[in-house]
């Protein structure tokens, strides 16, 4: 077997490995194999018609193949080839006069220097939801010269993202998040590509998504895409940025199975449905994922310089009410069912079921019965006898309520202690701001004997459709 040293600039594009070993019988069969293995090294090593690129030299052992019998040069089993690309001047991409000027300040850096700002320029990376934590994490990548950039998130921007959602304006309201994101991160640094993906990560497209960036960012919200975007990571033996908010509190790390633990090494299940509070119902302080997203592009700026000093085995919490910082020591877990001596999932499987959420279309019609906003105020004003129960938050009560129909607050969150309160013969409508909390509270009375609940259609912001007294927020 020879063997194929690869250099700093282009080790990223090889999955982070520094030498390979080949068994073939010239230069150029040992080069095609590389390229094989990792097909995005061939751009750099070789022009559109085969040819070997001009600022790429081919050292055998401690010879220049042009001066042997060039790739036809042929191999013994001990050989060691070594690919010597220009730095400075000539790796594809090279940095023109702008970027030359725009990165200065990570040129001085003697951490970063040409060589990082161009594998910084060569990284792909993929941030998996453009919301609180994917702002700042596009930003700064952005700002920080990463060339290409994917954003993938199907939802639209709503005004009450703008008190933490950096990337977007009043105006951009209604839009669809990666679209605008990608919109605005090219308009702070026209150098660099970014790919907008109007689309929810899912099982039959993780895969081939993610395999086509180096490092995978998680601004996700829910526990279905984490592990989800874990797993696939694994499987594809990709590092994956973690970050975390809710109220006060974040948490930031790194999970590489190649190279430490992963996220099921630390939480092996996501906790029951309804038990974690998500951030609409017990909200986020604004500036919190500034911060958490800030570390999570620092972490994969370092991943892509090769920096050794990362977050790999180690998780950082911040409680930013206090201002205090933790830092805990993970260890890989031998019996993780991905990533362990004898992994029990070797392929992506069904995130929905797995943390309990069952998707929409496989969800019974009938199990979930609904009332729209206008059969409930038909039924209010001919006098029908109901209870109406705000599943929300006393805030978002606070902004708007049902109250002078007789609604009750009843927090989701302790909705199940709450509920003894009510009486399974009183016909209940329950409600929240769109009808996704409310579906679950009307899910557990329903499971506990209660069988006339429904469900308000669309929340009270569908109800504010009709009254002009309720308040939109």
């Amino acid at each position: 077997m020879s063997r194929i040293r690869v250099p700093g600039p282009l080790q990223l594009l090889a999955d982070g490995t520094d030498e390979i070993s080949v068994q073939a019988d010239t230069v150029q069969s040992a080069l095609d194999k590389l390229v094989e293995q990792h097909p995005r090294l061939r751009r750099h090593l070789f022009e559109d018609g085969g040819a070997l690129r001009g600022y790429v030299n081919i050292y055998l052992n401690d010879d220049d193949v042009r001066y042997l019998r060039g790739m036809d040069t042929t191999l013994g089993a001990s050989d060691v080839i070594t690919i010597v690309p220009s730095v400075a001047g000539g790796i594809d991409p090279p940095l023109s006069v702008n970027e030359l000027g725009r990165y200065s300040r990570h040129l001085a850096l003697t951490e970063v220097g040409l060589e990082g700002q161009a594998r910084l320029k060569a990284a792909h990376v993929l941030i998996v939801g453009a919301g609180g934590l994917g702002s700042p994490v596009g930003l700064y990548l952005a700002a920080a010269g990463v060339g290409h950039i994917g954003i993938i998130d199907y939802d639209t921007v709503d005004a009450s993202n703008l008190q933490r959602q950096v990337l977007f304006r009043t105006d951009h309201v209604g839009q669809n998040k990666a679209v605008v994101a990608a919109q605005e991160l090219e308009r702070l640094n026209p150098e660099i590509e970014v790919v907008p993906m109007v689309d929810a990560l899912r099982r039959e497209n993780a895969l081939e998504i993610m395999g086509r960036y180096d490092i995978i960012v998680d601004g996700t919200d829910n526990f279905p895409t984490r592990y989800l975007v874990n797993d696939a990571s694994v499987l594809l033996g990709k590092p994956y940025v973690y970050g975390s908010i809710l109220r006060f509190d974040g948490q930031a790390s790194v999970f590489d199975a190649t190279r430490g633990p992963c996220y099921r090494c630390l939480f092996r299940e996501p906790p029951p449905p309804g038990l974690v509070p998500n951030c609409a119902e017990a909200g986020v302080m604004g500036a919190l994922p500034g911060i958490i997203g800030s570390i999570q592009a620092l972490e994969t700026i370092k991943l892509i310089l090769g920096r050794p000093d990362t977050l790999i085995g180690r998780l950082v919490l911040f409680d930013a009410l206090r201002f205090r910082w933790r830092e805990l020591q993970l260890r890989k877990n031998t019996d993780c069912p991905v990533c362990g001596t004898a992994p029990t999932i070797t392929g992506l499987i069904d995130y929905e079921e797995f943390c309990g959420v069952p998707p929409l279309n496989q969800r019974d019609p009938d199990e979930i019965p609904e009332l729209t906003a206008s059969a409930l105020k038909e039924r209010l004003e001919a006098g029908a006898e109901l209870t109406l129960i705000d599943v929300r938050e006393p805030f978002e009560w606070e902004i708007a309520n049902l109250e002078k129909h007789g609604a009750t607050l009843l927090p989701l969150g302790d909705f199940a202690e709450s509920a003894r309160s009510l009486n399974p013969a009183d016909e209940i409508v329950v409600y929240c701001k769109s009808g996704g909390r409310s579906a679950a509270a009307v899910r557990y009375l329903r499971e506990a004997g209660f069988a006339r609940v429904w469900n308000l259609k669309g929340g009270i912001k569908a109800f504010s459709a009709i009254d002009p007294d309720i308040r939109i927020y």
